[in-house]
């Protein structure tokens, strides 16, 4: 069995420092609106959570649960929706919130699904952008981190449902 370890790519401090500037940018750009952020679970809800305390605009969480990867470390191409919303978006203003975009294969699926909705606006925001990996492309509005194309644990990130709540992000090597 191969020995994994991990490198600090993101530290602690530097995700917190970023996640504050863009929860800033957010309440600046919906100033005097409510927001409907949606956690693309697991993965950003470690980000969802820490990003939506620092946004001083009325916030309202749902959840969706789209999987692409199953326990591998590469996107399988198919995407389905393993748990929906809540509540309706019809009207709303909705920020989608991503640990990270990778293919981009999840997020167009999941943008496309979302806007037949009808929600009065519709913006994306990831924590990490590995823009070389892309095969479809997304728009993404709020963007923490573009980072090499590294296998990232961490923050909510895992591999094998592992290494989530580390407090910073890291790149994952296997032995």
């Amino acid at each position: 069995m191969a020995k994994e370890t991990i490198s600090v790519l993101l530290s602690e401090e530097e995700v917190d420092k970023r996640v504050r500037e863009i929860g800033a940018q957010i309440s600046k750009d919906y100033a005097g609106k409510e927001i409907t952020l949606i956690c693309v679970l697991k993965g950003s809800c470690i980000f969802t959570c820490e990003l939506a305390k620092r946004i001083d605009i009325p916030v309202c969480l749902d959840f969706m649960s789209v999987s692409s990867y199953g326990d591998d470390t590469k996107s399988s191409g198919i995407v389905r929706i393993v748990k929906d919303l809540d509540e309706s978006i019809q009207g709303k203003d909705v920020l989608v919130i991503e640990d990270i975009i990778d293919s981009g294969r999840t997020l167009s699926y999941l943008m496309d699904t979302l806007k037949r909705r009808e929600p009065a606006s519709l913006r994306l925001c990831t924590l990490l952008d590995k823009e070389e990996r892309r095969v479809v492309d997304v728009n993404v509005d709020y963007v923490g981190f573009k980072i090499p194309d590294e296998f990232v644990v961490g923050y909510g990130l895992d591999y094998a449902q592992k290494y989530r709540n580390l407090p910073y992000v890291g790149v994952l090597h296997f032995e």
